[in-house]
């Protein structure tokens, strides 16, 4: 006859996962999980917005105990709202840097960036100079007018983007530079950042915002129609002259209410190590947020080295309120 486990016993055995993740390669991650620990991960797969209103609807009735999300801005949205707990681990505190984490505090951070990507522009090579479009501020000066396409200005990967150049130029000039922006749409903001690249590709604009893996995805496809597309555009990592380049992240947290902290806390430390940073980061055609960690992603390779921002990922979501006032008054959608 087996061991006799107690409720609480087996309880400990399963990690309930929210996730905005939807990689096929994260599956080896869960079940390398699972084969080191025993701990069975069930999961819940939705975007950002989805989960978040899940959350809040559970309220403490939740079985979450994990929340993976991908976007800075709403991490710090969820942490406003009391959604995770903090958490003190001295593997991911020596892991995580300190600016791709939540507020800290005595009880630790709330949430902890697990891959970053940049936000850079493209453009067309055929009708724009590359000398015109070195900074993000250029994209709201007189000379790009009428080239200009980006996504809505609300979604929150241009949100976080406008909370980063709020954080360096302070109000004034980022409400100057959003309303110099809305001048210089070449049509209104639509789509996705692929369709952005496309568009600059087509010569419909001169210019664009976005992800890089976004890009990385294009560089790796067999398609003969995104190989033309990235045959006509250059890419730009903006403001190297300054503060460097905006990074935004995937990132994880242990929810508010979660039954199976311990595990929570295991599968946060598993997903700072070495072997899962490569396997989360490529996931997506990412950066580890881990130093050192080797990647074999020939995309990612080709972008080289670069200058990136260091502003604390919190301060640029603590931002955003004000961001969207400016937005609705320039006219930005």
């Amino acid at each position: 006859m087996g061991a006799w486990l107690s409720p609480a016993a087996a309880q400990e055995q399963v990690l309930n996962l929210y996730s905005a993740r939807h990689y096929q390669t994260d599956e080896a991650l869960y079940a390398n999980f699972t084969k080191s620990t025993g701990i069975r991960i069930n999961r819940v797969d939705t975007d950002d917005a989805g989960l978040l209103a899940r959350l809040k609807s559970e309220g403490a009735a939740s079985p979450a105990d994990v929340i993976l999300l991908v976007d800075a801005a709403r991490l710090w949205q969820a942490e406003e709202d009391g959604l995770f707990q903090a958490v003190k681990s001295k593997t991911l505190d020596a892991r995580i840097p300190a600016q791709l984490r939540g507020k800290a505090s005595e009880a630790g951070s709330a949430w902890f960036g697990l891959s970053t990507r940049a936000r850079v522009i493209v453009y067309n090579q055929q009708a724009v100079k590359k000398e015109d479009v070195l900074n993000y501020q250029d994209l709201g000066s007189p000379k790009n007018k009428g080239r200009v396409c980006t996504r809505s200005g609300s979604h929150p990967y241009n949100l976080s983007l406008f909370g980063a150049v709020y954080e360096h130029i302070g109000a004034e000039a980022t409400e100057a530079w959003l309303k110099g922006l809305v001048t210089n749409m070449a049509r209104a903001p639509k789509g996705g950042d692929t369709d952005q690249i496309k568009a600059v590709a087509s010569g419909e604009c001169g210019v664009a915002i976005t992800n890089t893996y976004y890009l990385a995805r294009m560089m790796r496809s067999e398609k003969p129609e995104d190989r033309e597309v990235m045959s006509k555009v250059g890419v730009v990592f903006p403001n190297q002259q300054s503060w460097g380049t905006h990074i935004n992240i995937a990132g994880g947290a242990v929810a508010r209410h979660a039954k199976n902290r311990d595990n929570a806390i295991k599968f946060l430390e598993y997903l700072s190590s070495n072997e899962a940073q490569s396997y989360f980061a490529n996931g997506n055609n990412e950066w580890p947020a881990v130093s050192g960690v080797r990647l074999s992603n020939v995309a990612l390779e080709s972008f080289g080295n670069f200058k990136s921002e260091t502003i604390p990922i919190s301060k640029v979501g603590a931002n955003q309120p004000q961001v969207q006032k400016m937005l609705d008054r320039v006219g930005y959608k």
